[in-house]
């Protein structure tokens, strides 16, 4: 269990999933799908829902290409962590607002596997969580003219080496849509 012992609740956070990054992108509607799906269940669950969403000079915020997808809506109750880096919880307030949520265990979807998903994934177990990825509800672009490999290598691979990433006190998952808990298992 979380190394986080007095923070029991389980979040859904939803990366990325802006129009620019998710033009494209490797399955998207069915990503999005899964996603959309996840968020419906979490707001049935009373699960935290946390958006997070990427700027920069390519995608400057509040800009048509940094808007989230219109498949996706976030409740005005729910978080919008603005970032500039890969890894949501550098220089944000992502932390600030898991904490006050009790938030110790995270369920990860979004874009882009091969960068922000796994900074993020990297950086919530060195601080302690429980992260379960959701094998299909992340995607990425294809980067292959940049001597990349192809999206649905670089998403098969994620969820391979996440499934056996490990830290003392902590656990990781990778499931499928239809197998996400947002209760831990014991």
């Amino acid at each position: 269990m979380t190394t986080l012992t007095d923070r029991p609740a389980t979040a859904l956070l939803v990366i990325d999933v802006q129009q620019d990054v998710m033009e494209g992108a490797q399955d998207r509607d069915s990503v999005i799908g899964n996603i959309a799906g996840l968020v419906d269940r979490a707001r049935a669950e009373d699960v935290p829902v946390v958006f997070v969403a990427h700027a920069d000079e390519g995608m400057p915020r509040d800009s048509d290409a940094w808007q989230y997808v219109p498949e996706l809506q976030r409740a005005d109750a729910e978080p919008l962590v603005h970032k500039g880096y890969g890894d949501s919880f550098e220089d944000t307030d992502l932390e600030d607002v898991l904490a006050a949520r009790g938030v110790g265990r995270l369920v990860v979807t979004g874009a882009a596997s091969d960068a922000c998903i796994r900074s993020t994934l990297h950086g919530a177990l060195a601080r302690g969580y429980d992260v379960t990825l959701v094998a299909d509800a992340h995607t990425t672009q294809d980067t292959t003219e940049w001597g990349n490999i192809a999206p649905a290598d670089i998403i098969r691979f994620t969820n391979l080496y996440w499934g056996f990433t490990g830290a003392p006190g902590r656990t990781t998952a990778v499931v499928p849509t239809a197998e996400v808990a947002f209760a831990p298992q014991s």
